[in-house]
């Protein structure tokens, strides 16, 4: 069963529209990977020289072990952003004679092989090798190894748990950074010695191997914990609500104000608030209007000012940025309803490109306090805001008509990947670090201010010819329309 299991993802994976450019993904996450693979490898094989240089009259293995709560934590709170439980297409299986603990038993197992599971065996591995080539006890150091990659699945498991509860809640992400705030904080401030109490659990793993019995009895709970969350969910109608609330109706007569894309306006704002997905843009907004007090009040960014551009283009455009990169694909759902609709694309993408602008301009006059910290800051958001405007919108808009990937509404909302592509990826490097680097260019060259001037120009040329770029951007939408409707009408 598991062989036909991996011949329909192996399947799956080669007939999907998106193919092409889930390879091309895959090849560059495929470099990132033998990166980190080097780094935490040059890690295993350093750790022991370096502390013994840094501690000479400490114990390596002692001091590893004070600062895996640290790691702990910080695999916890990467992997509840990064990793996902690796499921498959398993509603067609529920028609069928497939016991449901088969797929389940399947998925988890599925995770145990994952990237970041085996990512600490490649500093754990060679750091146990070293304590052993140096004498220590071969039976303790194994049972010592083989405690931390219990724990890593331990930690694998303890996620997917974490993500299940959250993920029905807006803003799921901040349990997650709460508890673990507030764990580094009892430490931190001696409260409660966590790095103590977990560094005196594996030294008591080491001394008497006999106790590696406790994490793998930890780890059997969280396998059975997740197998009885994911079996209950696996039906045909898990998906369907049982709860009911009243319908709150938004008063949306102001989008009126914008002539004939005002009902494609309406949907879209509607879309935005009555999705979890989508709600989620809304709460990053707060996020990058809050961005520069990150870097603004210390002293070492004030002389950056080449840098004030980049803070400026992301914090007035975390909405276009969040929104506009999954144009169509939030449609994606109708979008084949949308299409045999009598309809001028042309209007359909302007009510997406002013959304954006408005969004840019509302941002820009919010973040007007930042003139508290220098009014060359007002200056480079001001660029930034044109800038957004005037290119980047455009820019974003274009790069939509190559989305091949469909999204799910109803998913969780912080922190999903799911529909995420090669554009996604590569529109950063015109959005972000191409103004950047124009930005840096003159600024090195010239001045500050001629540096604004050329972003504020750049913005005011796409302003000027904003109908000769949309009918262009329109034409290539109209292009690669039954394309999209192709791809959205799969599960990819």
């Amino acid at each position: 069963m598991i062989k036909r299991f991996l011949s329909l993802e192996w399947k799956a994976f080669f007939r999907s529209a998106s193919f092409g450019k889930s390879l091309g993904i895959k090849i560059f996450m495929g470099f990132l990977s033998l990166y980190f693979i080097a780094m935490f490898l040059g890690m295993g094989l350093g750790l022991y020289p370096v502390l013994k240089k840094v501690y000479p009259d400490g114990d390596p293995l002692l001091i590893v072990n004070s600062f895996l709560f640290f790691w702990i934590l910080g695999d916890l709170v990467f992997r509840f952003f990064f990793q996902k439980l690796p499921v498959m297409s398993v509603k067609p299986l529920l028609t069928l004679p497939v016991k449901r603990r088969k797929v389940v038993n399947y998925v988890l197992g599925k995770s145990a092989f994952s990237f970041f599971n085996f990512l600490p065996l490649f500093a754990i591995i060679p750091f146990g090798i070293t304590l052993m080539v140096k004498d220590y006890p071969v039976t303790n150091v194994l049972v010592w190894m083989l405690a931390l990659i219990v724990v890593v699945l331990i930690i694998n498991f303890f996620n997917f748990i974490i993500e299940s509860f959250s993920s029905e809640k807006e803003l799921s992400f901040l349990p997650i950074i709460v508890v673990a705030g507030g764990l580094y904080a009892l430490n931190h401030f001696n409260i409660i010695s966590f790095n103590e109490i977990v560094g005196d659990g594996f030294n008591a793993i080491y001394n008497n191997p006999l106790l590696v019995v406790v994490p793998i009895l930890i780890l059997v709970v969280c396998y059975i914990f997740n197998f009885k969350l994911l079996r209950q969910k696996l039906f045909l109608d898990s998906g369907l609500k049982t709860k009911i609330k009243e319908v709150n109706a938004s008063n949306l007569e102001w989008t009126k104000n914008f002539g004939d894309i005002a009902p494609f306006m309406q949907l879209d704002l509607k879309l935005i608030w009555r999705n979890k997905r989508t709600k989620s843009s809304v709460w990053m907004v707060a996020i990058g209007l809050l961005y520069g007090l990150f870097f603004y009040p210390q002293p070492i960014y004030q002389n950056l000012e080449w840098f004030f551009v980049f803070i400026g283009v992301f914090s007035t455009g975390i909405f276009l940025i969040n929104f506009g990169q999954f144009i169509p694909a939030w449609d994606s759902g109708y979008y084949k309803l949308l299409m045999s609709q009598n309809i001028k694309y042309e209007q359909y993408l302007k009510s997406k490109f002013t959304l954006m602008a408005v969004s840019v301009l509302i941002l820009f006059v919010l973040g007007i306090p930042y003139v508290f910290f220098g009014w060359k800051i007002l200056l480079a958001h001001f660029a930034a805001a044109i800038y957004n405007i005037g290119v980047n919108t455009h820019v974003i808009l274009l790069g939509g008509s190559f989305n091949r990937k469909k999204i799910d509404l109803s998913q969780k909302a912080a922190f999903n990947y799911q529909g995420t592509g090669a554009v996604q990826w590569l529109i950063g490097i015109p959005l972000l670090l191409l103004p950047m680097g124009l930005f840096a260019a003159f600024y090195f060259l010239i001045g500050f201010e001629i540096a604004c001037l050329v972003l504020i120009i750049l913005g005011v040329i796409g302003i000027v010819f904003h109908q000769k770029l949309m009918k262009t951007i329109t034409q290539k939408y109209l292009d690669s329309k039954y394309k999209m409707i192709d791809a959205f009408d799969q599960d990819n």
